[in-house]
């Protein structure tokens, strides 16, 4: 029988190299998986071959790390969701991978599923080959896959992952859905504001200029600002598109995204919002880490970087700096004094009672409850307020054109 040389990480993270016996090289990696290690390189040993095979190597990928492929988060999720039903229902990963790329497309297989599909062909682990997609797959996603594949539950990790970011995109979706009316108003608002500026009050005017200086001062202000919007308008536009693209390589830069986040923390009503949508990530994405046997520290450093805001991402930083049993983070997270004083004090009796994960699954839906109704109040009192406001320049509009007709009227009757 063949032999294999291989190289692997154990359980705890250790690499190992040795050689096993194998049919082929795929029983080779499933002895390798059902013996609880993440194969790196499998390759047939080569006592009688060439020289190159005398050492693993590493597989190299189809597609190369500059090949920038990406999924939305609703692909990752119907992914995921197909992915974890095919393992389920008994097919191999390989054979899974190669469903889903073949999947819709009759000629050509999806890119990015193919070259994850030919990475396990050769031998490769999922994990890793993920993690050659760094745009595509988070670094949640690939440590949650590297968990199951080490516990050999890589099916129901999935089955997690798919409900983690339908989580997600519902969140998402309240908030899009909350703030789309208010946008609604702000648009239909501005764009009739801007055509009766540009458009109509120029006409009226010649008929103005008969009354000269003699025009209520609400009309001589619309007129000016209507023939400042005609004239110098372009100007405008040019001044205002070139600061939103001066801001938006400021907010780019690590000082900008600071001081961004901190502004929308001490903002009215939009801070309640955005506390309750990182606490809620937080608690949900390390919930999920450490009920998969992610440890503490690294789990940490993985919810650090997914979380929106940079502010509340550094406390956990310090956080984890500040973490010393590799296991205890209430006292760690209520140091910094950023974290509310309910969340340490859940997660200090979760350490108390073993059940950390379930500690932060409570945290997780107390905050998700608490979006809904922040975005709620948030809403209910945008939308009066964007209603008031538009009406009240449409308002001035039209009390400024009328006050002019009744004094050309008056003039009229006399």
């Amino acid at each position: 029988m063949p032999r294999f040389r291989y190289v692997a990480r154990e359980r705890n993270g250790a690499r190992t190299e040795g050689e096993i016996e194998a049919s082929d090289r795929r029983a080779a990696v499933r002895q390798l998986q059902n013996a609880g290690r993440v194969p790196i390189a499998v390759v047939e040993s080569a006592s009688s071959s060439t020289p190159e095979a005398r050492s693993p190597r590493r597989f190299v990928f189809p597609l190369s790390r500059r090949t920038r492929l990406r999924f939305s988060t609703t692909d990752l999720l119907d992914f995921t969701r197909e992915l974890a039903d095919l393992l389920a229902s008994g097919m191999t990963l390989s054979q899974a991978l190669h469903t889903l790329a073949r999947r819709g497309r009759e000629e050509t297989d999806h890119p990015l599923i193919a070259s994850l599909r030919d990475a396990i062909n050769q031998g490769h682990s999922l994990s890793d080959a993920l993690a050659q997609h760094p745009d595509a797959f988070p670094t949640f996603y690939v440590s949650m896959v590297r968990s199951g594949e080490a516990g050999g539950t890589l099916a129901d990790v999935l089955q997690r992952l798919a409900a983690h970011y339908e989580r997600v995109r519902e969140v998402r979706e309240k908030v899009i859905t909350a703030l789309l009316y208010p946008l609604i108003v702000i648009v239909m608002g501005v764009g009739t504001l801007i055509f009766a500026v540009a458009f109509v009050i120029p006409r009226f005017a010649v008929v103005f200029e008969t009354l000269g200086d003699a025009l209520p001062l609400p009309t001589r202000i619309l007129i000016g600002f209507s023939n400042f919007v005609v004239h110098r308008g372009i100007f405008v536009l040019a001044l205002v598109v070139a600061a939103g693209m001066a801001a938006r390589r400021a907010l780019a830069t690590e000082n900008g995204r600071l001081w961004w986040h901190r502004l929308q923390l001490r903002l009215p009503g939009v801070r309640g919002i955005v506390e309750a949508a990182a606490y809620a990530q937080f608690a949900r994405s390390l919930a999920t880490l450490l009920s998969n046997g992610v440890p503490v520290l690294q789990a940490l450093g993985i919810v650090e970087k997914i979380i929106g805001n940079t502010v509340i991402a550094r406390e956990i930083h310090n956080a984890r700096e500040r973490v010393t049993d590799g296991a205890t983070i209430s006292r760690p997270l209520a140091a910094g004094g950023v974290f509310p004083a309910v969340i340490t004090d859940i997660l200090a009796v979760g350490e108390q009672s073993g059940d950390v994960p379930g500690a932060l699954l409570h945290i997780a839906r107390r905050y998700e409850n608490e979006l809904d109704r922040r975005i709620k109040i948030f809403t209910t009192l945008l939308e009066p307020i964007l209603i008031v406001g538009v009406a009240a320049l449409v308002g001035f509009v039209a009390i400024a054109m009328l006050l002019a007709v009744f004094d050309i009227t008056s003039g009229l009757n006399l």
